[in-house]
């Protein structure tokens, strides 16, 4: 009895699926379609990729082009309180990515948690300042050399009006100190990127 091709079963799916785009009939012709590990990885990676957007703003979700079941399943996630609700939705989403172009998707996520981190090292930059600011007067002159635009007389006022606040144990800061770090914090993002003088970026450093 004469043997089958070697690759007789793959033919076999391909006539028997007309479903199958060109690509893949042709991947299976070739005995190259992927393998199970690797389909199990590539739905591993939209479904948290799926997840992954859904951590997304609304005004940036609604700026990416998707299906409206997918926007509609992510929203659906954010309404759910259950730990095992939120595990079957993230399932379905992880589902429904399979009908999305990913590299855009990617991409947006990629650039909101750059965006995020700039802002938290800009938080803890301008804490740091704040502090050494209301520390010791010598700051302000480092400050200025980093940020000479700084209305100074606004800072030192504000400087001094923080200084003079009392705090008992338990007690929230008072406006001054929240206004110093506010300003200090604009100030710091005001400036152009690639012009920050070393002291803006490294706070600690020494001449």
């Amino acid at each position: 009895m004469p043997r089958e091709p070697k690759h007789a079963s793959n033919r076999q799916l391909v006539e028997t699926d007309g479903d199958l785009p060109s690509s893949r009939r042709q991947m299976a012709i070739d005995g190259e379609l992927p393998s199970r590990n690797q389909l199990k990885q590539q739905m591993q990676d939209l479904q948290e990729l799926g997840e992954a957007l859904a951590t997304l703003p609304d005004d940036r979700l609604d700026a990416l082009k998707m299906e409206e079941r997918l926007r509609d399943a992510i929203k659906e996630l954010h309404r759910t309180r259950s730990f095992e609700g939120k595990r079957r939705q993230i399932q379905y989403i992880g589902k429904l990515m399979k009908f999305e172009d990913p590299e855009p998707l990617r991409e947006a996520v990629a650039s909101y948690r750059v965006g995020s981190a700039k802002d938290t090292l800009t938080m803890h930059q301008a804490e740091y300042w704040r502090d050494q600011l209301l520390a010791s007067d010598d700051m302000l002159a480092d400050w200025l050399k980093a940020y000479p635009a700084t209305d100074v007389q606004q800072m030192r006022s504000l400087v001094r009006a923080a200084r003079k606040e009392k705090l008992e144990p338990g007690e929230r800061h008072g406006r001054a100190y929240r206004d110093l770090f506010r300003m200090v914090k604009d100030l710091m993002l005001d400036v152009p990127e690639g012009e920050e003088d070393e002291h803006a970026t490294d706070p600690s450093h020494d001449d």
